[in-house]
């Protein structure tokens, strides 16, 4: 993902072009390949509820991998996996319909991925990453905007990155349809959900 590429305020760039400047040595330096860790990482959603409130929840179980390059962040590539049974509302009942054949069918389909495609820098330490996110079996685009939230050396050693994205999806464009008419008007699930991201990647020791 492209996190690391910094413009410097005496070079904007133009109209009409790519802004391709000289990286920051310290964050070229982060370049290379990291697992995101998923006992500090989390992805949620938002989806509204019977016309009147927000439902939240999570997937507990990921696994994804980028890799960063800070001197030329178009170069940068994120792959992510998704166990679908994993989604937890905090409400078990709920929990177990998602999981079943109205929504994500997790005994069919175990994962839904996403595989970038391309990245940019918006402005400062904010980006936006395009991709591939398959759930079931339908395919379609995904734009997730990110802030970059710095690097750092943990108490064991390793080195951090951090980022936080945001993006919307309407899920009926992934074949997830299922709804409840409601008397007073309006449907029980909303069409559009919000996803958050909130990731910690570590980078892989080098070979050799």
């Amino acid at each position: 993902m492209a996190l690391f590429h910094r413009k410097r305020p005496e070079a904007p760039a133009t109209a009409g072009t790519t802004a391709l400047v000289e990286a920051d040595p310290a964050l070229a330096a982060l370049t290379g390949d990291y697992t995101i860790d998923p006992a500090h990482s989390s992805i949620g959603f938002t989806v509204r509820h019977a016309m009147v409130t927000n439902v939240r929840g999570a997937f507990g179980e990921h696994e994804g991998t980028l890799r960063l390059d800070g001197s030329d962040p178009a170069r940068s590539t994120a792959s992510l996996d998704v166990r679908t049974a994993g989604v937890d509302t905090g409400i078990a009942d709920r929990d177990a319909h998602l999981r079943g054949a109205d929504f994500f069918d997790s005994e069919t389909f175990p994962l839904m991925s996403f595989r970038s495609t391309a990245a940019e820098q918006v402005a400062g330490d904010r980006f936006r990453i395009t991709g591939d996110l398959t759930i079931k079996d339908v395919t379609r685009p995904l734009t997730i905007d990110l802030e970059f939230h710095g690097a750092a050396t943990d108490v064991y050693g390793a080195e951090r990155v951090g980022f936080e994205g945001r993006a919307e999806i309407l899920r009926s464009d992934w074949g997830l349809t299922w709804n409840a008419a409601l008397e007073t008007g309006g449907v029980m699930v909303s069409d559009k959900v919000k996803l958050t991201f909130d990731i910690s990647a570590v980078k892989a020791a080098p070979q050799g």
